[in-house]
Order: structure tokens, then sequence, then C-alpha cells
């Protein structure tokens, strides 16, 4: 009986073993779905749907094969279709029987002259939320959701490469192989075991066989040794060989050879058994097995924020946003080593790129001046994008340095003007280390601008430049003192000291009697930044200037600049008969509370450059 249950352990092991490893080769499907996308009217161009790359679930593999360079980018469609909205392309998406058509768009805008639109290389553009390129062929692995498109060209001039395909990661897990042929290799293992053990029974069972004995031989006079002498005992005896057929003698513990022979056989037999059960146990792969959950942390507890109806989507995301401000960064860097204003003027705007001409132009000229300029440090910290679809469109963003925590933070806004515009920075200042930001929206969700004229604010934008300008020169008797906050205030009473600086350095000339200093604080004509938070305030970001003219207050006397080498810089003169007006451009960040609110404005974050200095005509 032993012998069937060995042979139907062995049975059942093939069986086993056998269905665990056909579970990983002849019944495992393919690894990969494969579509080819035709391009039946080559352009520039292609553009693949966000419905063509979700028709199949799982990781979306895109191979573009073809000769010189390849270009792929993805981003929102919306914004896709927007850039290529002036051009012809060609538009590759699913039909309403899901079948994959390619379909030739003709350009929506006209060019501004009325002539040909001209190729346009979508290479660095901003609005990618990521892009890569290559030469021959491009492999790009993505997991794009719903609402995100393609993008495939050269340069904006060369048609785009046709040999596209794509593909999406199959499931071939096989859990149960694993478990199968671990199962088979124990029942290997028993089958053995029980077979070793049935011939042993079977040997015991016979017993030890022996013949009869024969018929006696005639026997003989036993004849009568002598007793052996003395000399014979005492003499040495040589050996005698045992004779045939001697039984072998046992050893001390009186085991038999045989038994020692079966352990050997036992060992022989358990060892190949057990050698097969690891290497099939630590042969198969993750995929051979089941998983089980490992166990989640316990999420902390975070504010709720809860998205609107019918909420736009962000104008740039996390990763994205990050790459911009890197590329801004580099941008500045280069612009600054080589005072090249073209070359920042691609990434400035308004205040911030006034004043970096000017200090150009001051370095120029003055070989003494250096020092870092003002730039985005090299992380974000916090990034508050505008939700929407349309232009321009705006991201305020803090920026903090990851090598020296003592570099104050930099907060500033980007703003792109269309979409075929990078973003450029308008407004940008250093944050007070006593500086606290207010609680907004996070960055996947986004925020709304704040018009100008809002009444939802304890101040306007649109007034906040006056209203601060007021404060400084009225000091506590401006209508607005008691709005602003301590930070606001150290700024004003810096201003004030500026001014009484110049005034005493006249006195201290003796030309208090024929020359006079005014000054003038105002908002420039740039209009206000903001956007809003999550307790109904907004972030508003001004730009005002800060004019000092000096003016004789005699006919015979004249302004001499003496050992300013600023003026004498940018107005090529030594000294004026009219007087000279200096301009300081002032970038702040306010925090405004809600209407009805009693916090203060408070001062976020501001930074102070020098704009021009002119001769009086």
């Amino acid at each position: 009986m032993r012998f069937v249950w060995a042979v139907v352990a062995f049975v059942l092991a093939t069986v086993l073993i056998g269905a665990g490893i056909a579970q990983r080769t002849i019944f495992m499907g393919p690894s990969e779905q494969r579509l080819e996308l035709t391009v039946d009217h080559p352009e520039p161009y292609v553009l693949v749907d966000a419905d063509v790359l979700r028709s199949h679930e799982g990781l979306q593999t895109l191979l573009v094969r073809g000769t010189g360079d390849i270009f792929v980018a993805y981003g929102r469609t919306s914004d896709m279709t927007s850039w290529l909205s002036d051009t012809a392309y060609t538009h590759v998406a699913m039909t309403k029987s899901d079948k994959v058509k390619s379909t030739h768009v003709d350009a929506e805008l006209a060019p501004a002259d009325g002539g040909e639109t001209s190729g346009r290389n979508p290479a660095g553009s901003d609005l990618w939320l990521d892009s890569f390129a290559d030469e021959g062929s491009l492999v790009a692995e993505m997991q794009l959701p719903a609402g995100n498109s393609v993008l495939i060209a050269r340069d904006g001039v060369e048609p785009a490469p046709t040999d596209i395909l794509l593909s999406w990661g199959l499931d071939t897990r096989t859990p149960l192989a694993g478990p199968l042929m671990v199962a088979g290799a124990v029942m290997l293992a028993v089958g053995l075991v029980l077979y070793i053990l049935a011939i042993r029974y079977q040997r015991r069972g016979r017993g030890p066989r022996r013949k009869g004995p024969g018929p006696l031989p005639e026997t003989q006079p036993i004849g009568i040794a002598g007793a052996p002498t003395r000399e014979q005992l005492d003499s040495p005896q040589p050996a005698q060989d045992a004779p045939e057929g001697s039984e072998p003698t046992q050893d001390p513990n009186g085991t038999g050879r045989a038994e020692r022979t079966a352990s050997a056989r036992r060992i022989a037999f358990a060892l190949p058994a057990l050698a097969l059960t690891a290497v099939l146990a630590t042969g198969c792969s993750p995929e051979s097995w089941p998983q089980f959950g490992a166990e989640t942390p316990t999420p902390t507890p975070t504010p709720t924020v809860v998205a609107p109806e019918n909420q736009k989507p962000p104008v740039v995301g996390e990763k994205q946003g990050q790459r911009i401000v890197t590329e801004i960064a580099a941008t500045l860097e280069k612009a600054d080593a080589d005072l090249d204003a073209d070359l920042a003027a691609t990434r400035l705007t308004g205040t911030a790129m006034d004043a970096r001409r000017t200090e150009y132009t001051l370095r120029d000229k003055i070989a003494e001046r250096s020092g870092a300029l003002i730039a985005p440090r090299d992380k974000i910290k916090i990034q508050l994008p505008e939700a929407t679809e349309s232009w321009p469109r705006s991201v305020l963003v803090l920026t903090v340095s990851e090598k020296d925590e003592t570099v104050p933070p930099v907060l500033l806004t980007m703003t792109q003007a269309d979409p075929w515009s990078n973003y450029r920075i308008a407004e940008m200042a250093e944050m007070p280390a006593s500086g606290q930001f207010p609680n907004v929206a996070p960055g996947w969700l986004g925020t709304t601008r704040v018009p100008a004229e809002s009444a939802f604010l304890s101040l306007p934008p649109a007034e906040l430049g006056t209203a601060f300008a007021d404060f400084v020169d009225a000091g506590d008797k401006s209508e607005y003192a008691d709005r602003f906050d301590e930070v606001s205030l150290k700024l004003a009473d810096t201003l004030r000291e500026s001014r009484a600086n110049v005034v005493k350095g006249l006195a201290d000339k003796g030309a208090a009697k024929t020359s006079k200093a005014t000054f003038d604080l105002a908002p420039t004509d740039q209009e206000p930044f903001s956007m809003a938070t999550l307790d109904s305030g907004a972030v508003v970001a001004v730009s005002v200037t800060d004019s000092e003219t000096v003016a004789p207050t005699t006919s015979d006397a004249v302004i001499r600049f003496g050992e300013n080498a600023e003026a004498k810089a940018l107005t090529g003169a030594k000294e004026s008969a009219k007087g000279v007006v200096t301009t300081y451009g002032l970038q702040l960040f306010f925090a405004v509370p809600a209407q009805g609110s009693n916090e203060q404005i408070r001062l976020l974050a501001y930074h102070q450059d020098l704009l021009s200095v002119k001769v009086i005509k």
C-alpha cells in the first residue's frame, strides 16, 4: 500500500509543478498591448489626443522613430490646442466607434501680417508639463490622466515623425504559480519518503532465507592429540586465516553494516528532494506569489480644501513650476555675468526688468560695483498658480535656498502673456525672517485672481500703493497709519530716514539755502498683482516709485554730482543747472485681510532698486 501512496504523491507532484510552470509559460498572456498610429497627413506637428492614450489601462509607453532630432512633450489638451491655434497640424484621436483616426487641422488664427505661419520650435516652452528630446528614436513612459495630450515634432519646420507606436503594460502576475510549484515539491518529497519506507518494510517482512542441512558425512575415528609441550606454548603461533563463509563481527554497539547502508540511501534520496524544493521556492519571481498589502501608515490630519464647482485647472504643475523657476534663475545668472539686458528681458518685465537694465549700465561703467543681484532661489517652498484656461496667466512663488538657510527667501510673481511666450517675473522681493506667509490653497488646486477694484478686501488692491505712499509721507497723521503692521512701519521709517539724510547732506555742504530736496512716493502704472487666500484675503504685489528731486533755488546755483558715481554714470554729466531727479523702485508684497477683519495689512516682502538718474532740462 505504501507503494500506491508513493505513486499517488509522485503524480500529484507532477501535476502541481506542471501547473505552476504552465502558468508562467504557455498560459501567460502577452506582457503589453500595442497600437501603431497612422499619420495620413504629415505636418510639422502631431497631436495625440488623450482618448488615444487612455484607450487601454496601464503605463503608457510611446515609441517614436525617425531621422534627425525628435521632440515629444505632453501637457493639458486645452494648452496644446491653444499653442497650435495659429498653425496646421495632424490630430490623432478616437472616433465614435473606438477606432484611431488622424485628421488634418487648419490654423484657427491667421498670422498678424497676413502671410504664412512660420515654423516655431516647441522645445523650451514653459507650457509643457514635461518634454523629451532624442535623435533617431525616442522612448517615453508616461501615466497621463484625462485631459492631457502628447505633441510630437522635430523643429517646427520639418514634418513630424510618422512612425509612432503606443504600448500599454498588461498585468502578467500569476500569484498561484509559486504556491503550486512549492506544493508540488513538497508532494515530491513526501513521495520519496513513502517509497523508501515501502522498500524498507518489504525487506524486513521477508526475513533471512537459509537452506536445509544436507546429509551428514561418514564419521572417522577421532584421534587424540598429545598435549602441547611447554616449548610449543611459549613459542608464538602464526595467525590463522578466517575460514570462508564466516559471519562478520559486529561493532561494539551491535549495529550492522546493512543498517548504515540503508541510512545512507535515505539521506541520498532526501537531499535531492530538499534541494529541489529550495530551488523551486527561490527561483520564482515576485509576480509568481500573492502580494499581501503592507501596513499603511496613519495619515496626518490636514485641513480639508474643497474645490469649487467648475474649478479650472492650475496653470502650472508642481514639477513644471520648479523647472520654470530653475530655468529663469539660470537665464538671469548668465545675463548678469554677461550684462546682457536682452537676455534678461526674456525672463523679466516691469519694474524688475527696469532695475536690472539700470544695474547693468552701472556695472559696465563702474568697475567697483559688484555683488549678487536678486534672483529666485533654487527650491520652491510655496507655489500658488492661477486656476484658469485663458491668458495672461500668473503664478505666485516663494523660493528658498537649500544650500544656505541664512539666505532670505525670495517671493516673486510670474506672468505668461500668451501661449507662445514664456513666464516672466514682474515683481521680486526678499522676505524677512520674521515674515509669515498666509494660508493659501495647495498648488494642485490653484486659486483665482482678485480684481484690482475688489470690495471684498479691507483695502482694494488698486488703492494699496497709494495708501502705503500716504503712510510714508504723513506718518502717524495718515488715515492709513493704523492699518499697516510693524514691518510696514519699519520700512516707512527707513524711507523717512533716507529722506532726512538727503536734506542733512545738503545742509552739511552749505547748500541748504541754494538748493532744495523734494520727495514723491507714488504707485506705478503697473497693475497690482492679487491672488486670493483661504481666509478670503489676498496676497497683493504692488510697485511704487520713490522720486528724489534736488534743484537749485537761485539762478546762479548748480547741482554738482561730486562723488556720486551713479549719477555721473547714468547721466553722463558732472553737474546740472536745473537739478536732478533720482528714482528708486520699490517692489512690495502685502497680505491684505478680508473686508470686516480686524487684522492689519502685513508686509510680506520688499526690495528697493535704483531705476534712473535724470538731469532736469
